[in-house]
Protein backbone atom coordinates (compact mmCIF):
# COMPACT_ATOMS: atom_id res chain seq x y z
CA UNK A 1 0.00 0.00 0.00
CA UNK A 2 1.17 3.49 -0.84
CA UNK A 3 -0.50 6.65 0.48
CA UNK A 4 -0.12 9.04 -2.44
CA UNK A 5 -1.82 12.16 -1.04
CA UNK A 6 -3.93 13.58 1.79
CA UNK A 7 -6.34 16.26 0.59
CA UNK A 8 -8.76 18.60 2.32
CA UNK A 9 -12.21 17.77 0.91
CA UNK A 10 -14.34 20.17 2.97
CA UNK A 11 -15.26 20.84 6.57
CA UNK A 12 -14.20 17.81 8.63
CA UNK A 13 -13.57 15.87 5.40
CA UNK A 14 -10.24 14.46 4.23
CA UNK A 15 -9.69 12.50 1.01
CA UNK A 16 -6.92 9.92 0.89
CA UNK A 17 -5.51 8.73 -2.40
CA UNK A 18 -4.18 5.20 -2.04
CA UNK A 19 -2.39 2.87 -4.41
CA UNK A 20 -1.99 -0.89 -4.13
CA UNK A 21 0.95 -2.21 -6.12
CA UNK A 22 0.56 -4.63 -9.03
CA UNK A 23 2.42 -7.28 -7.01
CA UNK A 24 0.11 -6.96 -3.99
CA UNK A 25 -2.93 -6.97 -6.25
CA UNK A 26 -1.68 -10.08 -8.04
CA UNK A 27 -1.31 -11.85 -4.68
CA UNK A 28 -4.89 -10.88 -3.80
CA UNK A 29 -6.15 -12.11 -7.20
CA UNK A 30 -4.41 -15.45 -6.66
CA UNK A 31 -5.99 -15.73 -3.20
CA UNK A 32 -9.41 -14.95 -4.67
CA UNK A 33 -8.87 -17.64 -7.33
CA UNK A 34 -8.01 -20.25 -4.69
CA UNK A 35 -11.22 -19.44 -2.83
CA UNK A 36 -13.50 -19.27 -5.88
CA UNK A 37 -12.23 -22.22 -7.91
CA UNK A 38 -14.17 -24.63 -5.71
CA UNK A 39 -17.37 -23.17 -7.11
CA UNK A 40 -16.32 -23.09 -10.78
CA UNK A 41 -17.14 -25.86 -13.25
CA UNK A 42 -14.97 -26.13 -16.37
CA UNK A 43 -15.59 -29.07 -18.74
CA UNK A 44 -12.74 -31.57 -18.61
CA UNK A 45 -11.67 -30.66 -15.08
CA UNK A 46 -12.85 -31.90 -11.70
CA UNK A 47 -14.67 -29.26 -9.71
CA UNK A 48 -12.16 -26.97 -8.02
CA UNK A 49 -9.24 -28.13 -10.15
CA UNK A 50 -9.52 -25.81 -13.16
CA UNK A 51 -6.40 -23.65 -13.74
CA UNK A 52 -6.71 -19.94 -13.10
CA UNK A 53 -5.78 -18.94 -16.65
CA UNK A 54 -8.44 -21.20 -18.07
CA UNK A 55 -11.11 -19.70 -15.79
CA UNK A 56 -9.98 -16.18 -16.74
CA UNK A 57 -10.11 -17.10 -20.43
CA UNK A 58 -13.62 -18.53 -19.96
CA UNK A 59 -15.11 -15.74 -17.78
CA UNK A 60 -12.84 -12.80 -18.48
CA UNK A 61 -9.57 -11.60 -17.01
CA UNK A 62 -11.39 -9.53 -14.36
CA UNK A 63 -13.40 -12.45 -12.96
CA UNK A 64 -11.44 -12.38 -9.67
CA UNK A 65 -10.91 -8.62 -9.45
CA UNK A 66 -13.87 -7.75 -7.22
CA UNK A 67 -13.03 -10.37 -4.61
CA UNK A 68 -9.37 -9.40 -4.81
CA UNK A 69 -10.13 -5.73 -4.20
CA UNK A 70 -12.41 -6.68 -1.29
CA UNK A 71 -9.56 -8.74 0.10
CA UNK A 72 -6.81 -6.14 -0.08
CA UNK A 73 -8.74 -2.85 -0.10
CA UNK A 74 -10.01 -2.55 3.51
CA UNK A 75 -6.57 -3.14 5.02
CA UNK A 76 -5.03 -0.67 2.59
CA UNK A 77 -7.56 1.97 3.68
CA UNK A 78 -6.98 1.21 7.38
CA UNK A 79 -3.21 1.45 6.93
CA UNK A 80 -3.55 4.71 5.02
CA UNK A 81 -5.71 6.21 7.76
CA UNK A 82 -3.08 5.29 10.36
CA UNK A 83 -0.25 6.62 8.22
CA UNK A 84 -2.05 9.91 7.58
CA UNK A 85 -2.57 10.48 11.30
CA UNK A 86 -6.17 11.62 10.84
CA UNK A 87 -8.75 10.85 13.53
CA UNK A 88 -11.79 9.44 11.71
CA UNK A 89 -15.26 9.28 13.28
CA UNK A 90 -17.02 7.03 10.74
CA UNK A 91 -16.23 4.41 8.14
CA UNK A 92 -14.64 6.07 5.08
CA UNK A 93 -16.54 6.33 1.80
CA UNK A 94 -14.39 4.28 -0.55
CA UNK A 95 -14.22 4.61 -4.34
CA UNK A 96 -12.08 2.31 -6.47
CA UNK A 97 -10.86 4.49 -9.33
CA UNK A 98 -8.54 2.05 -11.11
CA UNK A 99 -8.05 -1.71 -11.29
CA UNK A 100 -5.31 -3.06 -13.50
CA UNK A 101 -3.12 -6.15 -13.54
CA UNK A 102 -0.23 -4.00 -14.74
CA UNK A 103 -0.71 -0.97 -12.47
CA UNK A 104 -2.54 -2.40 -9.45
CA UNK A 105 -5.43 -0.62 -7.71
CA UNK A 106 -6.12 3.05 -7.03
CA UNK A 107 -8.55 4.04 -4.27
CA UNK A 108 -10.01 7.28 -3.01
CA UNK A 109 -11.23 7.22 0.60
CA UNK A 110 -13.29 10.15 1.82
CA UNK A 111 -12.98 10.32 5.60
CA UNK A 112 -15.01 12.27 8.14
CA UNK A 113 -12.65 13.42 10.88
CA UNK A 114 -13.03 14.89 14.34
CA UNK A 115 -13.69 18.61 14.21
CA UNK A 116 -11.35 21.35 15.28
CA UNK A 117 -12.39 22.32 18.81
CA UNK A 118 -11.70 25.49 20.73
CA UNK A 119 -12.79 26.14 24.28
CA UNK A 120 -11.93 28.65 26.97
CA UNK A 121 -13.51 30.15 30.05
CA UNK A 122 -14.05 26.73 31.62
CA UNK A 123 -12.17 27.62 34.81
CA UNK A 124 -14.15 29.28 37.56
CA UNK A 125 -17.64 28.38 36.27
CA UNK A 126 -20.19 29.53 38.85
CA UNK A 127 -23.11 27.26 39.73
CA UNK A 128 -25.56 27.06 42.58
CA UNK A 129 -25.89 23.88 44.61
CA UNK A 130 -29.42 23.38 45.91
CA UNK A 131 -30.24 20.62 48.37
CA UNK A 132 -33.94 19.81 48.70
CA UNK A 133 -35.10 19.84 52.32
CA UNK A 134 -36.54 16.59 53.69
CA UNK A 135 -39.73 17.40 55.62
CA UNK A 136 -41.60 15.37 58.22
CA UNK A 137 -44.36 14.97 55.62
CA UNK A 138 -41.87 13.49 53.15
CA UNK A 139 -40.67 10.99 55.73
CA UNK A 140 -44.25 10.07 56.69
CA UNK A 141 -45.16 9.42 53.04
CA UNK A 142 -42.12 7.20 52.58
CA UNK A 143 -42.89 5.33 55.79
CA UNK A 144 -46.45 4.66 54.61
CA UNK A 145 -44.97 2.63 51.76
CA UNK A 146 -44.15 -0.03 54.36
CA UNK A 147 -47.86 -0.31 55.04
CA UNK A 148 -48.60 -0.64 51.31
CA UNK A 149 -46.02 -3.39 50.93
CA UNK A 150 -47.64 -5.34 53.76
CA UNK A 151 -51.20 -4.87 52.56
CA UNK A 152 -53.37 -7.79 51.50
CA UNK A 153 -56.43 -8.28 49.32
CA UNK A 154 -59.68 -9.33 51.01
CA UNK A 155 -62.61 -10.74 49.01
CA UNK A 156 -65.81 -8.66 49.11
CA UNK A 157 -69.23 -10.22 48.48
CA UNK A 158 -71.62 -7.77 50.14
CA UNK A 159 -71.22 -4.66 47.97
CA UNK A 160 -70.59 -3.43 44.45
CA UNK A 161 -67.14 -2.75 43.01
CA UNK A 162 -65.69 0.69 43.63
CA UNK A 163 -62.58 2.64 42.75
CA UNK A 164 -59.49 1.15 44.42
CA UNK A 165 -60.86 -2.39 44.39
CA UNK A 166 -59.14 -5.19 42.49
CA UNK A 167 -61.58 -7.10 40.33
CA UNK A 168 -61.21 -10.44 38.59
CA UNK A 169 -62.98 -10.30 35.22
CA UNK A 170 -63.50 -12.15 31.96
CA UNK A 171 -63.89 -9.80 29.00
CA UNK A 172 -64.22 -9.87 25.24
CA UNK A 173 -64.14 -6.83 22.98
CA UNK A 174 -66.18 -6.28 19.81
CA UNK A 175 -65.99 -3.67 17.08
CA UNK A 176 -68.97 -3.42 14.73
CA UNK A 177 -70.16 -6.76 16.13
CA UNK A 178 -66.87 -8.54 15.37
CA UNK A 179 -64.38 -9.65 18.01
CA UNK A 180 -60.94 -8.07 17.56
CA UNK A 181 -57.48 -9.45 18.30
CA UNK A 182 -56.06 -8.73 21.74
CA UNK A 183 -59.45 -7.80 23.20
CA UNK A 184 -60.15 -10.95 25.19
CA UNK A 185 -59.00 -12.42 28.52
CA UNK A 186 -60.24 -14.66 31.32
CA UNK A 187 -59.50 -14.26 35.02
CA UNK A 188 -57.87 -10.87 34.50
CA UNK A 189 -56.92 -9.00 37.68
CA UNK A 190 -57.57 -5.26 37.36
CA UNK A 191 -57.26 -2.50 39.96
CA UNK A 192 -60.03 -0.02 39.31
CA UNK A 193 -58.64 3.47 38.92
CA UNK A 194 -55.14 2.30 37.98
CA UNK A 195 -55.48 3.50 34.40
CA UNK A 196 -54.35 0.19 32.90
CA UNK A 197 -57.19 0.21 30.38
CA UNK A 198 -58.48 2.86 27.98
CA UNK A 199 -60.52 5.75 29.47
CA UNK A 200 -63.99 4.73 30.53
CA UNK A 201 -63.34 1.00 30.83
CA UNK A 202 -62.50 0.80 34.52
CA UNK A 203 -65.04 3.42 35.58
CA UNK A 204 -67.90 1.45 33.97
CA UNK A 205 -67.09 -1.66 36.02
CA UNK A 206 -67.69 0.31 39.22
CA UNK A 207 -71.16 -0.27 40.65
CA UNK A 208 -71.44 -3.87 39.45
CA UNK A 209 -71.51 -6.89 41.77
CA UNK A 210 -69.85 -10.32 41.87
CA UNK A 211 -71.26 -12.77 39.32
CA UNK A 212 -72.86 -10.03 37.23
CA UNK A 213 -72.52 -10.13 33.43
CA UNK A 214 -72.85 -6.85 31.53
CA UNK A 215 -71.71 -4.84 28.52
CA UNK A 216 -69.76 -1.60 28.54
CA UNK A 217 -69.31 0.80 25.65
CA UNK A 218 -66.00 2.62 25.19
CA UNK A 219 -64.16 4.63 22.57
CA UNK A 220 -60.50 3.99 21.81
CA UNK A 221 -58.25 7.08 21.91
CA UNK A 222 -57.29 8.70 18.60
CA UNK A 223 -53.63 8.04 19.39
CA UNK A 224 -54.10 4.35 20.31
CA UNK A 225 -51.10 2.20 19.37
CA UNK A 226 -53.13 -0.29 17.26
CA UNK A 227 -53.94 1.55 14.01
CA UNK A 228 -57.22 -0.26 13.26
CA UNK A 229 -58.58 0.65 16.71
CA UNK A 230 -57.68 4.36 16.73
CA UNK A 231 -60.80 6.35 17.58
CA UNK A 232 -62.99 3.25 17.22
CA UNK A 233 -66.19 2.59 19.21
CA UNK A 234 -66.18 -0.79 20.94
CA UNK A 235 -68.34 -2.96 23.20
CA UNK A 236 -66.83 -5.20 25.86
CA UNK A 237 -68.79 -8.10 27.32
CA UNK A 238 -67.79 -8.41 30.98
CA UNK A 239 -68.23 -11.10 33.61
CA UNK A 240 -67.30 -9.94 37.12
CA UNK A 241 -65.87 -12.98 38.92
CA UNK A 242 -64.59 -11.48 42.17
CA UNK A 243 -64.15 -8.20 44.02
CA UNK A 244 -61.29 -7.62 46.45
CA UNK A 245 -60.31 -4.61 48.51
CA UNK A 246 -56.90 -3.73 49.85
CA UNK A 247 -56.50 -4.01 53.61
CA UNK A 248 -53.62 -1.75 54.68
CA UNK A 249 -52.13 -2.26 58.16
CA UNK A 250 -51.39 0.63 60.50
CA UNK A 251 -47.84 1.86 60.85
CA UNK A 252 -46.92 0.80 64.38
CA UNK A 253 -44.02 -0.73 66.26
CA UNK A 254 -45.27 -4.28 65.64
CA UNK A 255 -45.35 -3.77 61.87
CA UNK A 256 -41.88 -2.19 61.92
CA UNK A 257 -40.49 -4.97 64.09
CA UNK A 258 -41.94 -7.69 61.83
CA UNK A 259 -40.96 -6.09 58.53
CA UNK A 260 -37.66 -4.27 59.11
CA UNK A 261 -34.44 -4.42 61.11
CA UNK A 262 -35.76 -1.74 63.50
CA UNK A 263 -37.72 -2.03 66.72
CA UNK A 264 -39.85 1.13 66.66
CA UNK A 265 -41.52 3.51 64.22
CA UNK A 266 -39.27 6.32 65.42
CA UNK A 267 -36.11 4.33 64.68
CA UNK A 268 -37.45 3.38 61.25
CA UNK A 269 -38.36 6.98 60.39
CA UNK A 270 -34.98 8.24 61.60
CA UNK A 271 -33.24 5.82 59.22
CA UNK A 272 -35.56 6.84 56.38
CA UNK A 273 -34.77 10.52 56.99
CA UNK A 274 -31.04 9.83 56.93
CA UNK A 275 -31.28 7.95 53.63
CA UNK A 276 -33.55 10.58 52.09
CA UNK A 277 -31.15 13.36 53.12
CA UNK A 278 -28.22 11.42 51.62
CA UNK A 279 -30.23 11.00 48.40
CA UNK A 280 -30.98 14.73 48.37
CA UNK A 281 -27.26 15.47 48.70
CA UNK A 282 -26.50 13.08 45.83
CA UNK A 283 -29.16 14.74 43.65
CA UNK A 284 -27.67 18.13 44.42
CA UNK A 285 -24.20 16.91 43.40
CA UNK A 286 -25.62 15.45 40.19
CA UNK A 287 -27.43 18.68 39.40
CA UNK A 288 -24.23 20.67 39.93
CA UNK A 289 -22.36 18.33 37.60
CA UNK A 290 -25.04 18.69 34.91
CA UNK A 291 -24.94 22.49 35.21
CA UNK A 292 -21.16 22.42 34.85
CA UNK A 293 -21.42 20.15 31.81
CA UNK A 294 -23.99 22.44 30.19
CA UNK A 295 -21.73 25.43 30.80
CA UNK A 296 -18.70 23.63 29.35
CA UNK A 297 -20.60 22.68 26.19
CA UNK A 298 -21.80 26.27 25.76
CA UNK A 299 -18.19 27.46 25.86
CA UNK A 300 -17.06 25.04 23.14
CA UNK A 301 -16.83 26.07 19.51
CA UNK A 302 -16.77 23.36 16.85
CA UNK A 303 -18.51 22.30 13.65
CA UNK A 304 -19.46 18.79 14.70
CA UNK A 305 -20.20 16.33 11.85
CA UNK A 306 -23.76 15.00 11.95
CA UNK A 307 -22.39 11.48 11.58
CA UNK A 308 -20.96 11.70 15.12
CA UNK A 309 -24.42 12.35 16.53
CA UNK A 310 -25.94 9.62 14.36
CA UNK A 311 -23.35 7.09 15.44
CA UNK A 312 -23.93 7.90 19.13
CA UNK A 313 -27.68 7.37 18.66
CA UNK A 314 -26.94 3.99 17.06
CA UNK A 315 -24.67 3.08 19.98
CA UNK A 316 -27.47 3.91 22.41
CA UNK A 317 -29.87 1.70 20.46
CA UNK A 318 -27.33 -1.13 20.50
CA UNK A 319 -27.01 -0.70 24.27
CA UNK A 320 -30.80 -0.92 24.57
CA UNK A 321 -30.83 -4.08 22.47
CA UNK A 322 -28.16 -5.57 24.73
CA UNK A 323 -30.22 -4.85 27.85
CA UNK A 324 -33.32 -6.41 26.28
CA UNK A 325 -31.57 -9.56 25.08
CA UNK A 326 -31.40 -11.32 28.50
CA UNK A 327 -35.19 -10.87 28.71
CA UNK A 328 -35.65 -12.62 25.37
CA UNK A 329 -36.94 -9.44 23.73
CA UNK A 330 -35.67 -8.12 20.41
CA UNK A 331 -35.46 -4.43 19.62
CA UNK A 332 -38.25 -4.84 17.05
CA UNK A 333 -40.50 -6.51 19.63
CA UNK A 334 -39.76 -3.69 22.07
CA UNK A 335 -40.85 -1.14 19.47
CA UNK A 336 -44.08 -3.09 18.92
CA UNK A 337 -44.83 -3.27 22.66
CA UNK A 338 -44.18 0.45 23.17
CA UNK A 339 -45.82 1.64 19.95
CA UNK A 340 -42.55 3.07 18.63
CA UNK A 341 -40.63 2.76 15.39
CA UNK A 342 -36.89 2.84 14.73
CA UNK A 343 -37.17 6.43 13.51
CA UNK A 344 -39.19 7.61 16.52
CA UNK A 345 -36.77 5.89 18.91
CA UNK A 346 -33.83 7.59 17.21
CA UNK A 347 -35.58 10.94 17.57
CA UNK A 348 -36.01 10.36 21.30
CA UNK A 349 -32.25 9.87 21.69
CA UNK A 350 -31.17 12.81 19.50
CA UNK A 351 -30.84 15.51 22.17
CA UNK A 352 -29.10 13.20 24.64
CA UNK A 353 -26.69 11.99 21.95
CA UNK A 354 -25.84 15.54 20.90
CA UNK A 355 -25.09 16.56 24.47
CA UNK A 356 -22.88 13.53 25.07
CA UNK A 357 -20.88 13.99 21.86
CA UNK A 358 -20.40 17.73 22.42
CA UNK A 359 -19.37 17.21 26.03
CA UNK A 360 -16.87 14.51 25.11
CA UNK A 361 -15.28 16.76 22.47
CA UNK A 362 -15.09 19.64 24.93
CA UNK A 363 -13.49 17.51 27.64
CA UNK A 364 -10.98 15.99 25.24
CA UNK A 365 -9.93 19.51 24.23
CA UNK A 366 -9.56 20.51 27.89
CA UNK A 367 -7.26 17.50 28.30
CA UNK A 368 -5.08 18.96 25.53
CA UNK A 369 -5.30 22.53 26.80
CA UNK A 370 -4.28 21.59 30.34
CA UNK A 371 -1.76 18.91 29.46
CA UNK A 372 -3.61 16.36 31.59
CA UNK A 373 -1.88 12.98 31.67
CA UNK A 374 -2.76 9.46 32.77
CA UNK A 375 -0.36 7.08 34.47
CA UNK A 376 0.05 3.43 33.52
CA UNK A 377 -1.33 2.51 36.94
CA UNK A 378 -4.51 4.55 36.29
CA UNK A 379 -5.04 2.93 32.90
CA UNK A 380 -4.51 -0.56 34.34
CA UNK A 381 -7.00 0.15 37.10
CA UNK A 382 -9.57 1.20 34.48
CA UNK A 383 -9.02 -2.08 32.66
CA UNK A 384 -9.42 -3.99 35.95
CA UNK A 385 -12.65 -2.17 36.78
CA UNK A 386 -14.04 -2.92 33.33
CA UNK A 387 -13.09 -6.58 33.63
CA UNK A 388 -14.87 -6.80 36.99
CA UNK A 389 -18.00 -5.04 35.70
CA UNK A 390 -18.28 -7.34 32.68
CA UNK A 391 -17.13 -10.47 34.52
CA UNK A 392 -14.26 -10.92 32.09
CA UNK A 393 -10.51 -11.21 32.40
CA UNK A 394 -8.35 -8.15 31.76
CA UNK A 395 -6.74 -10.00 28.85
CA UNK A 396 -10.15 -10.59 27.23
CA UNK A 397 -11.15 -6.97 27.77
CA UNK A 398 -8.00 -5.82 26.02
CA UNK A 399 -8.96 -7.83 22.92
CA UNK A 400 -12.16 -5.81 22.46
CA UNK A 401 -11.23 -2.38 23.87
CA UNK A 402 -8.11 -0.54 22.77
CA UNK A 403 -5.71 0.84 25.35
CA UNK A 404 -5.86 4.19 23.57
CA UNK A 405 -9.61 4.44 24.15
CA UNK A 406 -9.32 3.38 27.78
CA UNK A 407 -6.57 5.92 28.35
CA UNK A 408 -8.76 8.67 26.87
CA UNK A 409 -11.61 7.64 29.19
CA UNK A 410 -9.25 8.10 32.12
CA UNK A 411 -8.14 11.48 30.81
CA UNK A 412 -11.71 12.65 30.26
CA UNK A 413 -12.56 11.61 33.82
CA UNK A 414 -9.65 13.70 35.08
CA UNK A 415 -10.86 16.63 32.96
CA UNK A 416 -14.27 16.37 34.65
CA UNK A 417 -12.57 16.52 38.04
CA UNK A 418 -10.50 19.49 36.83
CA UNK A 419 -13.70 21.36 35.95
CA UNK A 420 -15.21 20.59 39.37
CA UNK A 421 -12.05 21.53 41.26
CA UNK A 422 -11.92 24.89 39.49
CA UNK A 423 -15.65 25.68 39.69
CA UNK A 424 -17.22 28.22 42.04
CA UNK A 425 -20.07 26.37 43.73
CA UNK A 426 -22.38 28.57 45.75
Amino acid sequence: MSLKSVNNAGTNLVELEIEISAADFEAAVQKAYLKMRKRVNIPGFRKGKAPRKLIEREYGESVFYEDAVNEVGPKAVDDAVKESGIDIVAQPEVEVTKVSKEEGVAIKAKCTVKPEVTIDGYKGIEVERVVDAVTDEDVDKRAEQLCERNSRLITVDDRAAQKGDTVNIDFKGFRDGEAFDGGEAEGYELELGSGQFIPGFEEKIEGHTTGEEFDIEVKFPDDYTVPELKGADAVFKIKLNEIKYKEVPLLDDDLVKDSTEFETVDEYKADLRKKMEEAAEARADSAVENKLFDAVVEKMQAEVPQVMYDERVNEMLRDLAGRLQPQGITLQQYFQYTGQSLDSAKKLYEDQAKKQVDLRLALEQIVKNEGIEATEEEVNKEFSDMAENYNMSVEDIKTVVSEENVKMDVLVGKAVQFIKDNAVIK
